[in-house]
C-alpha cells in the first residue's frame, strides 16, 4: 500500500496518526501539488491511499476506518468521535507549536485534549474555526505553552473533549468545593421573580433586541414517503433545534414544506393515473400526517406549487438576467423516443465514464463523486422504460457561477468563520470550489414546474435545484405577507439550514449564488447543518423491496413516536454513516429509557407519593446533595453548550448522564429504608426524595426538544410550574429548585414499556424484505399454516400490558403467590402469540439449565 500525503495538511496528519496507532504497514509518499497520483484525477486532495488491489481510497476518515479495520481494531463510539475532529482543531496545535506536520504523530493528537481544556479554562471559549485568532487576541502564546507543558498525556479524545465522552469521563469526575458550594447557592434561588413564558403567537416576525433565528429543513420531495433516514436527516433534527431555541427564549421561526415540481412528480402521476397536481395534493397530506405523528412542530408546513413560488422565483430569475448572471447555451440532452421526452438528470442511468460504476446518474456518480453530463454516460438507459435514449440539442439558460465565484468565496469565508457549519458541509463545499465553478443549467424541457418567463425559452421550466430552495422563501411568504422581514434582513436574522449531505452543494453554492446575484439583500445561510446517511440494518432503505421502516409504517409498530425520536436522535449520523438496528433499538429502549431514565423519574415520584402523601418533603441539604446538584448543573451547562452548537446527539447523552447520577444517588442513600427510621433518617429520606423530584423536573425540561410527549407527561405528573424550564435555560444554564417543599405532585405512572425480544423479532421480519421468502417457505411446509397476523397484533398488546402488570407487582413487592399467578398468565399469552405468529409455541430447552 502507498499513502500519498502533502506537507502542512492536517487531514494527512490525522491519517498518519491512525497509521501509527494501528501499525498498518504502508509506504508514505510526500507528493507535490502538481504530481499526478490517480489516472483519472489531475489534482486529488491528499491524503490518497493506493490499495493492493490497485484501487484508490480518498479522504481522511475512510482511510482511517480502513486502517482500523485491517488492524482488527473495533470502531467504537470513542473512535467515531475521534474521527469527527476537524482540520482546524488539528491545525491549532500545529500553529501554536510551530512543528512540521510529519514530525508529529499520535502523541500530538493526544495533546488536543490539553488544548481544548486550556481553551475552556481561559474563558469557556468553544473550539471552533476562529479560536486560534481569538486566543491570540486574548492570551499569549507562552501562556498556552506553559499550560501544555504541565499536562500529562491523556487518552485520545474527540475535538470537543470537555463537552463529549461524558458517560466515560463524569463517572470519575470529582466536583471541586467551589463548584459544590456554587451549586448549592444557585439551587436556593428557586423560581422567585421568574416571569411566565410568553405564548407563541403567529405570525412570528423578527423582533428588536431578540435573537431572531430562521430554521429551515430541506424540502422533502412529494412523490414518495419519507423513510427514517429522511426524517432524522432533515425535519427531526431541525425540530429538536427549533424546540430548544424556543426554550432558550429565542425568537425562532421553523418552516418547511413539500418540493412538488419536476419529472419525478410527472412520472408518479403517470404510474397512479392521476394529474401531477392530484399527486402533489395526495402526498402532501401523507407527509403532513407523518410529521404530525412524529411531533414535528413546524410553524408552517407549506408547498412549492403556489403562486408565491412562481412570483418569487421569476423575480429572482429576472434580477439575475438583468445583471448578466444568466447565459444561454445549446445543450445536447438524452431524449427518450419511447416516452417522448427529454430525460432529467436523475431519470437516466448508465456506466460512469470516470470510474466505470454501472449505476451512475445523469448528473453525478455516487461512487467517485464526479459531476457528469448525462450524454457522457456509457450505455445510458431511461429509468422509466429501460430503453436506450438518443442525443438531441436544446437551448437552455445557465447560471454563470464562475462570474459569481469571487463573491461566493468571500461570503463563504465570512459565514464559515462566524457561523456553525458541520464538517461534511465544509468539505463538500470546498470540494466544489477546488477545481473552479462551472456554469450550471437552470432550465429544463419539462411541463410540470415553475415556468421560465423569458419569451425565448417559453415551454421550459426551472430546474428543480434552482427552483426548490426558493421554496423556503415562498413558503414563508404563504405564512406571512411580511416574509421579507425574515428573508431580506441578514443583519438581524440567523439562518439555519438542516439537510442530509447530498443536498449540501445546492444550499452552499448554487442557491447562495442565485441570491448573491439577485442583489436584493437576501438572508444567506449562516449555519449549515448536514448529516451523513442512516442505513437500515446492513443495507439501504428500499420501499419496493420492503426493506426498512418508512414514515407511514412507524405508527403501525405500536412503538410510541417519542421512542422513535429518541432512538433516531441517539444514533443521529453526525460524523459518519450510521445504521438503524432493531436489536439496538430494543437495547437502548430497555436500558437507557426504561432502566435508566424512566426508572429514576418513576422512583423519585413514587417516593414522594408513597412516603410523603404526594408532596415534596422538607429538604436539608448536605455536602453529598450539593455534590449531586453540582454534577447535574455541570451536565445542564454542557447540554446547553452542545445544543447551541447543534451537537444534538452529544447533548442527548447529557440527559442520560443526569439520570444515571440520580439513580446512583438514590441507590446510595436508600430513602425506602431511612423512612422507617427516626426523625433524622426521615429528614434524610425527605431530602433525597425532594432533590430527586427536582432533578426529574429538570429532566422534563431537557427532554422537551427530544421527547415532547414524555416531557409533557413528566411535567403533568409532577404538576411542574409553567416557567420551570425557562428559569433553568437562561444564560449558561442554572439548576434551581423548581418544586419547593410542600409542592403537591400528581399521579405517578411508568413512562416506558419494555420492548420484548419476540416483538422485535416480529418487526425485524416484517421490515426486512423477507415477506416474500417467508410466504414461499410457508408454501413449502416450513411454517405452520395457522399464522394469524391480526390475532398476533392483538396478542402483542395483551403481552405488553400483562408484562407491565407483572413489573408493577414486583415493584410494589406484592405477595409471591399473586406474582406467580400473573407470570403464568404472561407465559400463556406469549405461547398464544408465538402460535399466532406461526412459531413453535414451546421454546426449545436451553442447554446447561435444569427444568
Amino acid at each position: 500500500m502507498k499513502l500519498f500525503v502533502s506537507d502542512g495538511n492536517p487531514h494527512c496528519l490525522k491519517v498518519l496518526a491512525v497509521a501509527e496507532l494501528t501499525g498498518v504497514k504502508c509506504d508514505i509518499c510526500h507528493a507535490s501539488d502538481d504530481e499526478r497520483l490517480v489516472p483519472f484525477l489531475s489534482h486529488p486532495v491528499r491524503p490518497v491511499l493506493l490499495l493492493p488491489c490497485g484501487q484508490h481510497l480518498f479522504k481522511a476518515n475512510p482511510i482511517c476506518l480502513y486502517f482500523l479495520e485491517v488492524s482488527g481494531r473495533d470502531v467504537c463510539d470513542l473512535t467515531s468521535q475521534w474521527l469527527e475532529w476537524e482540520a482546524a482543531e488539528l491545525q491549532v496545535y500545529l500553529t501554536f507549536h510551530c512543528v512540521p506536520a510529519f514530525d508529529v504523530h499520535l502523541f500530538l493528537v493526544d495533546k488536543l485534549q490539553c488544548v481544548a481544556r486550556w481553551f475552556e479554562q481561559v474563558n469557556a471559549l468553544p473550539v471552533c474555526q476562529t479560536v486560534a485568532q481569538r486566543v491570540q487576541q486574548q492570551k499569549s502564546l507562552e501562556s498556552l505553552k506553559r499550560f501544555l507543558q504541565k499536562q500529562p498525556l491523556p487518552p485520545a479524545r474527540c475535538r470537543n473533549a470537555p463537552l463529549c465522552n461524558r458517560a466515560e469521563e463524569d463517572a470519575e469526575r470529582e466536583m471541586t468545593d467551589e463548584e459544590i458550594q456554587a451549586a448549592g447557592a444557585t439551587w436556593s434561588r428557586g423560581l422567585a421573580d421568574r416571569p411566565t413564558p410568553a405564548e407563541r403567537r403567529h405570525p412570528i416576525l423578527p423582533q428588536e433586541g431578540k435573537r431572531n433565528v430562521l430554521i429551515t429543513s430541506a424540502l422533502p420531495y412529494v412523490n414518495n414517503v419519507p423513510h427514517l433516514g429522511n426524517i432524522i436527516g432533515c425535519v427531526l433534527s431541525a425540530d429538536v433545534f427549533a424546540r430548544y431555541g424556543r426554550l432558550r427564549g429565542w425568537n425562532a421561526l421553523f418552516v418547511c414544506g413539500t418540493d412538488e415540481y419536476g419529472t419525478a412528480t410527472e412520472n408518479k402521476a403517470r404510474e397512479e393515473g392521476l394529474s401531477p397536481q392530484e399527486i402533489c395534493d395526495k402526498y402532501h397530506a401523507v407527509h403532513a400526517s407523518i410529521y404530525k405523528w412524529f411531533q414535528i412542530d413546524f410553524d408552517h408546513f407549506g408547498r412549492t406549487t403556489t403562486e408565491k413560488q412562481t412570483e418569487i422565483a421569476q423575480d429572482i430569475f429576472w434580477r439575475l438576467y438583468d445583471r448578466g448572471f444568466l447565459i444561454p447555451d445549446t445543450v445536447d440532452q438524452l431524449h427518450c423516443e419511447n416516452c417522448q421526452r427529454f430525460l432529467a438528470d436523475r431519470f437516466v442511468e448508465g456506466i460512469c465514464p470516470n470510474c466505470r460504476y454501472p449505476e451512475a446518474r445523469g448528473d453525478q456518480c455516487d461512487k467517485c463523486g464526479r459531476l457528469i453530463n448525462a450524454v457522457e454516460l456509457k450505455d445510458p438507459q431511461c429509468k422509466v422504460c429501460k430503453r436506450t435514449p438518443v442525443v438531441r440539442s436544446s437551448a437552455h439558460l445557465f447560471l454563470d457561477l464562475p462570474k459569481l465565484e469571487s463573491q461566493l468565496e468571500q461570503w463563504l469565508e465570512q459565514s464559515m468563520s462566524t457561523g456553525n457549519w458541520t464538517s461534511n458541509a465544509r468539505h463538500i463545499t470546498r470540494s466544489w470550489l477546488r477545481d473552479g465553478l462551472k456554469p450550471r443549467c437552470i432550465t429544463r424541457d419539462l411541463r410540470w414546474g415553475t415556468p421560465v418567463p423569458h419569451p425565448d425559452f417559453s415551454g421550459k421550466v426551472f430546474y428543480v435545484w434552482f427552483d426548490a430552495p426558493i421554496g423556503y422563501l415562498s413558503i414563508t411568504a404563504s405564512y406571512t405577507d411580511e416574509w421579507e422581514k425574515w428573508w431580506k434582513n441578514p443583519e438581524k436574522v440567523e439562518l439555519y439550514n438542516f439537510m442530509a449531505k447530498d443536498n449540501v452543494p445546492f444550499h452552499s453554492v448554487v442557491f447562495p449564488c442565485s441570491l448573491l446575484g439577485a442583489q436584493d439583500n437576501y438572508t444567506l445561510v449562516s449555519n449549515l447543518i448536514a448529516t451523513e446517511y442512516l442505513n437500515y440494518e446492513d443495507t439501504k432503505f428500499s420501499k419496493s423491496r420492503g426493506v426498512g421502516v418508512f414514515g407511514d409504517m412507524a405508527k403501525d409498530t405500536d412503538i410510541p413516536s417519542d421512542v422513535w425520536r429518541f432512538y433516531l436522535l441517539y444514533l443521529r449520523p453526525e460524523g459518519q454513516d450510521s445504521a438503524f438496528s432493531w436489536a439496538d433499538m430494543a437495547l437502548k429502549n430497555n436500558s437507557e429509557l426504561l432502566n435508566n431514565l424512566g426508572n429514576f423519574i418513576n422512583r423519585a415520584g413514587m417516593f414522594a407519593s408513597k412516603f410523603f402523601e404526594g408532596r415534596v418533603p422538607q429538604m436539608e441539604l448536605q455536602q453529598e446533595d450539593k455534590r449531586l446538584l453540582a454534577q447535574v448543573g455541570f451536565e445542564l451547562r454542557q447540554y446547553i453548550q452542545l445544543l447551541d452548537r447543534v451537537r444534538i446527539r452529544d447533548a442527548l447523552k447529557c440527559i442520560l448522564n443526569i439520570s444515571r447520577h440520580g439513580n446512583q444517588y438514590i441507590q446510595v442513600n436508600e430513602p425506602w429504608k431511612k423512612i422507617k427510621g427516626g426523625d433524622e433518617d426521615r429528614l434524610r429520606a425527605g431530602t433525597v426524595t425532594g432533590v430527586s423530584v427536582n432533578v426529574a423536573c429538570l429532566l422534563s425540561a431537557m427532554l422537551r426538544p427530544y421527547m415532547p410527549a414524555v416531557s409533557a407527561t413528566i411535567r403533568e405528573q409532577l404538576c411542574a410550574p409553567a416557567n420551570c424550564a425557562d428559569a433553568m435555560f437562561q444564560g449558561a444554564g442554572s439548576f434551581v429548585c423548581t418544586l419547593p417543599a410542600g409542592h403537591r405532585i400528581g399521579t405517578i405512572s411508568p413512562l416506558f414499556q419494555k420492548l420484548e425480544a419476540e416483538q422485535i423479532e416480529s418487526l425485524k421480519r416484517r421490515f426486512g424484505g423477507q415477506q416474500v421468502s417467508a410466504r414461499r417457505f410457508s408454501f413449502l411446509g416450513g411454517l405452520p399454516t395457522s399464522a394469524n397476523p391480526e390475532r398476533a397484533k392483538q396478542l402483542l398488546q395483551e403481552v405488553a400490558e400483562q408484562g407491565d402488570r407483572v413489573r408493577a407487582l414486583k415493584a410494589q413487592k406484592a405477595e409471591k403467590t399473586l406474582i406467580t399467578a400473573e407470570v403464568a398468565k404472561l407465559l400463556q399469552l406469549k405461547k398464544q402469540l408465538a402460535a399466532a405468529e406461526g412459531k413453535n409455541p414451546e421454546p426449545s430447552p436451553q442447554k446447561g439449565k435444569k427444568k
